[in-house]
């Protein structure tokens, strides 16, 4: 691996199925690293991931993080939320300003080990 600085300014962010928006910032076989941002009383599409272990660092704002069984957890910048591979996960926006976080994975996201929960429960109802 060799250095490198990649700059925030230099990265586009979109608007994801999973009703966040979001830019990568880095990634290699190793880990990835993206920005998330959810708009005020937005709540993202429960989810799970089948093979990579997730931590959110919340760097803005205010949310309420669902994660597996714990309770609903309010989480504010400088908090840390680990979810293991294959634990439910959902935030909601409860603030009243953009919910800003940062999501690194290890190994690497990839939209293979991604599985959204709503809308497989809708299919097999």
């Amino acid at each position: 691996m060799k250095p490198k600085i990649v700059k925030a300014i230099s990265l586009k962010e979109s608007l994801t199925p999973e009703r966040c928006f979001l830019y990568e910032n880095y990634s290699d076989n190793e880990i990835s690293i993206a920005r998330a941002r959810v708009k005020p009383g937005v709540t993202t599409i429960a989810h799970h991931l089948k093979a990579e272990t997730e931590i959110y660092l919340i760097a803005r704002g205010r949310g309420k993080v669902n994660i597996g069984n714990l309770p609903p957890t309010e989480v504010t910048a400088g908090d840390i939320v680990v979810i293991p591979a294959g634990v439910s996960q959902k935030i909601t926006n409860i603030g009243k300003t953009d919910l800003v976080f940062h999501c690194i994975c290890t190994p690497r996201f990839t939209a293979e080990c991604y599985v959204d929960e709503e809308h497989t429960e809708k299919k097999s109802r």
